[in-house]
């Protein structure tokens, strides 16, 4: 893979920006009681969708000029007059004005990913879907199960947010959207989704997930092999993957040719206690 300059880590940023702008719109019309709201901030976005959401941080910020305090004052107000923590992504090719303004203000690390990225190539072609299984575009109606097999993948033994099967079926209307499932008679057992941005020409990786009797059969690789193919033949030049380390979806992503193009921090601070 290329150098990645502050350019490029834009493009990559936007993996995780635009799924987000994408849930926002979609909450506000198919949910209006959620609250959601987007608002541009310093050649970013930032997102609210609901409180206690996983979704809702703002992404992009300081990649064009530096960040000014009068920035990070609209990031507060955005959130805390919904009731919520101001949270934001902290790239290292980010203008460095970013980090020094969180860090005087008393931002926290929340969270920390890889961001992983791989070139695409259009005339590329990949072993058959495993014996037994047949790959496809999920439907609509499919939302719910389909979230329901992520939902089991990432939170086995529960203690998933309130709501997550409905957070995750709107995906299935955003603009650029894949969805794919793995079946076995006539029955879903992995999924697997995705977001082409054309602005950036980048796809989006994420919404995997197999059910437990059918681990081990090579559905991820398969699915993730099907989801590389339709973005390059779609003019994509890289897909991006965001996961956190030693996972498992880190792993395979690597098996496929992605490498680390940096690691990133999700940052928050509390809103003030009223």
């Amino acid at each position: 893979m290329q150098f990645v300059d502050r350019a490029l880590a834009r493009r990559f940023e936007s993996a995780e920006e635009m799924p987000q702008v994408h849930h926002a719109h979609a909450d506000q019309k198919m949910g209006p009681h959620i609250g959601s709201a987007v608002e541009p901030i310093a050649g970013g976005h930032m997102i609210f969708a609901g409180l206690g959401s996983p979704i809702g941080r703002a992404v992009g910020m300081g990649f064009e000029a530096p960040v000014t305090e009068a920035d990070f004052d609209q990031l507060e107000t955005f959130y805390y007059s919904r009731k919520a923590p101001a949270q934001l992504d902290y790239c290292p090719l980010t203008d460095p004005s970013l980090l020094e303004i969180a860090r005087k203000r008393g931002y926290t690390i929340a969270e920390l990913n890889n961001v992983l990225a791989r070139k695409l190539d259009p005339a590329e072609t990949f072993p058959p879907t495993p014996a037994g299984f047949t790959i496809r575009p999920g439907r609509p109606e499919e939302a719910l199960a389909f979230s329901a097999i992520v939902r089991e993948s990432f939170f086995p033994d529960g203690g998933e947010p309130a709501g997550f099967d409905e957070m995750l079926a709107p995906m299935f209307a955003f603009p650029g959207a894949l969805a794919f499932v793995a079946e076995a008679d006539a029955k879903l057992a992995a999924t697997a989704a995705g977001l082409i941005i054309p602005d950036h020409k980048i796809v989006a990786l994420f919404g995997a997930g197999t059910l437990k009797p059918y681990r081990g059969r090579g559905l991820q690789t398969a699915l993730l092999q099907t989801r590389l193919q339709v973005a390059a033949q779609a003019g994509c030049e890289y897909a991006v993957i965001v996961t956190q380390g030693g996972t498992t979806s880190m792993r395979n992503a690597e098996r496929l040719g992605f490498t680390v193009a940096y690691s990133k921090a999700t940052l928050i601070k509390e809103p003030p206690a009223v």
